[in-house]
C-alpha cells in the first residue's frame, strides 16, 4: 500500500487483466496491497466446511460491501453536489411531484450505466479512458475525451460556486473561502490521503439525510406523490424538457462513468472481485437517487409550486420542517460536503481520462514528477474552477446549466459505454447479454431523444420559432 495515499496498486494501467482481453499499458503490475477488494473465495473460505447460520451469513455479506464501498458509492454520492441538489430543489418548487416518474427512469438508467462502467474496469483491468483509446480510432478517442473535459469544466466551476455559496449562507464572502478550499482540494490529492478526505467528505455529505426527515415532517401529499412515481407525467413545454434534461446530466454525469470505472481499477480489483464491486455501484447508484427523490418532495412540500429556485436560501428552505431556523446552517454544512467531494472527483475523472487515452502514469498515488500529465490536469480544473468561481454570476443558473451540459454530453459517453460492454471480444461471457443490451440501448436512445429534443428547441428558439 502507498503510505502516502493508503490506495491500492500505484500504477491502475499495470492492474490484472482478464483472460483474453489485451494487455494492459504501462510498467509490470505493482504488487496488490491490502487495501484491495477482498475476493470471493476469500470471503468463503473462513467458513469452509461448516454452514454458517443465515444471520451470520449476513452479516458476512454487509460487513464485505462495506469493505469495497468506494468508486461506486462515490461516483454517484458525488452527483448530489451543489448543481444537484439545485436541480432537484428546482424541480420540486417550479413542478411539485411532476418529475418523480422520470427521475424513476433515471435511477434505473444510472443502476445500469454504473454497473458498466466498473465491470468493463473489473474484467479488463482497465478505465474507460484507456479502453476507448483501444478500441476506437484516435479521432473518436478525442471526440470522447473532449466531450468529458467540457462538461467537467463547468462543473468543477460549479463545485466550487456551492462552497462559495455554502458560506455565503453563514455570512462568509466567498472570495474568503474558495481559494483557501481550492488549495486544500490541490494538497490532499497531491501530498495528502485523499481517501481519508474522501471519507470526511461523504460524512459532511451525509447531512442530506435530512431531506427524507424533512419529506415527512413536511406532510407532502402522499397519494399524489404515489400517483406521479407510478404514472408517467410528462410535459411538452420547453421549460419542462430543459429540466429533464439538466436531471439527467446530474444523476448520469459522463464523469461518473470514468471515475467508477478508473476507480476500481486504482484499488485493483480483479475479475472475481466482481459481485461486491457491483452490489458497490448498484447501492450507491439507488441510495444517491433515493436522497434525490427526497429533496424534490421536501421542496414540493415546502416551496412547491412557487417556479424556478432563485437562491440556495430558497433550497434551505425545505429542511425547516428538521431544522427550523437553523434550516440554513443544516443546508450549508451538507452542501459543503457534497460540493468538497465532487471537487475532488469530478476533476480527477478527467485526469483519469486523459492519463487513460494517452497511456501514460495515472494515479493519487502518483507524486507530480511520476505523473505530471494526470496532476498537471487536476491542478489545471482546480485552478480554473476556482478562478471562474469567483467572478459574480448567478449561482443557481450556473449550477443547473452546468447539469444540461451534462445532459447534452451524456449521450455521446454512453455510447463508448454500451459498445463497449456488448463486444464478447473484450469482455467475453462478461459482456451484455441479448436482454440487457436491448435494455442499454434503450437507456442510451432515451437520453440522446431529450438531449435532441432539447438542441432541437433551442435552435428553434434562436429563430423565434420556439
Amino acid at each position: 500500500m502507498n503510505a502516502r495515499t493508503g490506495l491500492g496498486p500505484t500504477d491502475p494501467a499495470a492492474a490484472p487483466a482478464a483472460a483474453g482481453s489485451t494487455t494492459a499499458t504501462g510498467p509490470t503490475a505493482a504488487p496488490r496491497s491490502s487495501d484491495s477488494l477482498p475476493s470471493q473465495s476469500g470471503l468463503s473460505a473462513a467458513g469452509a466446511g461448516r454452514p454458517a447460520p443465515a444471520r451470520r451469513r449476513g452479516l458476512r455479506r454487509i460487513a464485505a460491501v462495506a469493505m469495497i464501498a468506494g468508486p461506486g458509492l462515490v461516483a454517484a454520492n458525488a452527483g448530489n453536489d451543489a448543481a444537484g441538489i439545485a436541480t432537484y430543489a428546482s424541480a420540486g418548487s417550479q413542478y411539485t411531484y411532476g418529475t418523480l416518474f422520470f427521475m424513476v427512469l433515471v435511477t434505473i438508467a444510472l443502476v445500469m450505466v454504473q454497473e458498466m462502467a466498473v465491470r468493463l474496469g473489473a474484467h479488463t483491468g482497465k478505465g474507460l479512458g484507456a479502453l476507448i483509446r483501444e478500441q476506437f480510432s484516435l479521432r473518436l478517442t478525442a471526440l470522447a475525451v473532449g466531450c468529458l473535459l467540457l462538461a467537467n469544466t463547468g462543473l468543477v466551476v460549479s463545485e466550487f460556486a456551492g462552497i462559495g455559496a455554502a458560506f455565503e449562507l453563514l455570512g462568509i464572502p466567498k472570495w474568503a473561502v474558495v481559494p483557501p478550499a481550492a488549495v486544500l482540494l490541490w494538497a490532499l490529492v497531491l501530498f495528502g490521503s485523499y481517501r481519508w478526505a474522501e471519507r470526511i467528505f461523504l460524512v459532511m455529505s451525509l447531512a442530506f439525510f435530512s431531506y427524507p426527515i424533512a419529506m415527512v415532517l413536511g406532510h407532502p401529499r402522499w397519494g399524489e406523490v404515489g400517483r406521479n412515481l407510478a404514472v408517467p407525467h410528462l410535459q411538452p413545454s420547453s421549460d419542462f424538457i430543459l429540466l429533464a434534461v439538466a436531471l439527467i446530466g446530474t444523476t448520469v454525469s459522463p464523469y461518473m462513468q470514468f471515475y467508477a470505472a478508473a476507480g476500481v481499477v486504482d484499488r485493483g480489483a480483479k475479475p472475481e472481485d466482481y459481485r461486491l464491486i457491483r452490489a458497490d455501484a448498484v447501492l450507491g447508484a439507488v441510495f444517491a437517487c433515493v436522497i434525490s427523490l427526497t429533496i424534490i418532495i421536501a421542496t414540493a412540500a415546502a416551496i412547491g409550486g412557487t417556479g424556478p429556485l432563485q437562491s440556495a436560501s430558497e433550497a434551505a428552505r425545505a429542511l425547516e420542517p428538521v431544522a427550523g431556523p437553523g434550516a440554513e446552517l443544516l443546508f450549508a454544512f451538507g452542501l459543503l460536503g457534497a460540493s468538497a467531494l465532487a471537487g475532488a472527483v469530478v476533476p480527477l475523472s478527467a485526469s483519469y481520462a486523459i492519463g487513460e487515452a494517452a497511456g501514460v502514469e495515472r494515479s493519487v498515488s502518483r507524486r507530480f514528477r511520476d505523473a505530471p500529465l494526470f496532476l498537471g490536469v487536476f491542478t489545471a480544473q482546480i485552478a480554473l474552477g476556482a478562478i471562474v468561481a469567483l467572478t459574480p454570476v448567478d449561482v443557481i443558473q450556473l449550477l443547473i446549466g452546468t447539469q444540461v451540459l451534462q445532459g447534452l454530453i451524456s449521450p455521446i459517453v454512453l455510447v463508448y459505454l454500451l459498445v463497449l460492454t456488448n463486444r464478447r471480444s473484450l469482455l467475453g461471457a462478461a459482456a451484455n447479454g441479448p436482454r440487457y443490451r436491448i435494455a442499454a440501448t434503450a437507456v442510451v436512445v432515451g437520453v440522446a431523444l431529450m438531449s435532441t429534443i432539447l438542441l432541437v428547441q433551442t435552435v428553434l428558439g434562436w429563430f423565434g420559432l420556439a
